[in-house]
């Protein structure tokens, strides 16, 4: 497993080139920024170890491991993150959306579903292999799913932004509170089914 990610890293590399050429940070005018806590820098700051011994995903659930600005202070600035993705059997990353970056996705092992819709209301849907990569543009919703029941996979994404943000689709729809009679007029059914499906998401 060690040497899949040592593999998936260096195939990684062209995807920092077309990263940089889409990143929506904001250009800084130094080398790069230090926060106020740091009293000095060396190799460490510029060192992320979190990617080390990944746990098993929980079953039935995703896990998802980050590297944005939040736990990887150096990265401030520098219009990249990155996120390790390990899918169970049958497990799901929910439709969702990232409002500041583009996501490029890197099949490590295993085969994913995903897909996005654009503005036009149009599906792209793709059956990834081990080693192919796809591009989600910056802001429209799109999920992975594993539809192989029997075995994990595991993905590795990056994204144009220190900080590109997630938008969870039905977190925001039906946990946010908005209104049950609004939500049952918009998708045309009644306040009974949007509270079971509330119900639903507010359930561990």
């Amino acid at each position: 497993m060690a040497l899949n990610f040592v593999q998936s890293f260096l195939q990684l590399l062209l995807v920092f080139a077309f990263i940089t050429a889409v990143a929506s940070d904001p250009d800084i005018t130094s080398d790069f920024i230090t926060p106020a806590y740091f009293l000095s820098v060396n190799g460490t700051f510029f060192t992320f170890t979190g990617f080390r011994n990944l746990p098993d995903p929980i079953t039935g659930t995703l896990m998802v491991t980050k590297a944005t600005l939040v736990e990887f202070p150096a990265l401030d600035g520098q219009s990249v993150s990155m996120a390790v993705l390990k899918f169970p059997p049958g497990g799901i990353n929910p439709p969702h959306t990232h409002p500041r970056a583009t996501e490029l996705l890197f099949a490590v092992s295993g085969t994913l579903e995903v897909a996005f819709a654009d503005t036009k209301n149009v599906l792209y849907t793709k059956q990834l292999q081990t080693g192919d990569m796809f591009v989600f543009p910056k802001g429209l919703v799109h999920y992975q799913y594993n539809r192989n029941h029997k075995n994990p996979a595991i993905a590795i994404s990056a994204f144009g932004s220190a900080n590109a943000g997630t938008v969870s689709v039905p977190n925001s729809v039906f946990g946010t509170g908005i209104d049950d009679e609004i939500l049952a007029k918009a998708f045309k059914t009644d306040v009974a089914t949007i509270q079971k499906i509330k119900s639903g998401i507010a359930s561990p």
